[in-house]
């Protein structure tokens, strides 16, 4: 939750229509890669490659797990995998959650950058249009019934100064 907070509030702000692009796109791919290794329960897989993705763009960040040891935020996904290691769970749920984030982290952020990149994940126009707000017009004008109260007053006080 902390970790998707962030991304939300952080590389994501003023962009919900992408952020749940990045939510859609990472969930059709863990399912359909969950099809092929008979996995089901994606929950832990899927938080896992938000903490990936986060990690990824706050590589300066410094983390402390459980007082014992000190790192940068890239290596996050992999702490946490192998803390859950330690308590004898499978990897191969973190190793999906990692993979799936680095593919969206790699096509999102890096490919586009690299010389001959392009950005190759656009999200849809109607999720644009459903959720984010729309651009103002600069010569937009409001019907007086539309502007804000002060101005009609301003405009009657006008009126009562110079009376026609």
């Amino acid at each position: 939750y902390r970790y998707c907070r962030m991304l939300e509030e952080g590389s994501f702000r003023g962009r919900t229509a992408d952020f749940v692009f990045m939510f859609l796109f990472g969930g059709f791919l863990m399912t359909l890669f969950g099809l092929f290794a008979s996995l089901f329960f994606l929950g832990q897989a899927f938080t896992i490659m938000l903490v990936y993705v986060w990690s990824r763009r706050n590589p300066y960040i410094r983390m402390n797990f459980f007082g014992l040891l000190n790192f940068q935020a890239p290596f996050l996904p992999w702490v946490l995998m192998g803390f859950s290691l330690l308590l004898g769970n499978s990897i191969i749920i973190d190793l999906l959650g990692i993979a799936v984030g680095h593919i969206y982290y790699f096509l999102e952020d890096v490919f586009p950058n690299q010389p001959g990149g392009k950005k190759l994940l656009l999200t849809p126009s109607f999720l644009k249009m459903v959720f984010d707000t729309p651009e103002e017009d600069p010569n937009y004008n409001p019907l007086p019934e539309d502007r804000p109260e002060h101005q009609p007053r301003d405009q009657d006080q006008n009126e009562q100064q110079h009376p026609q």
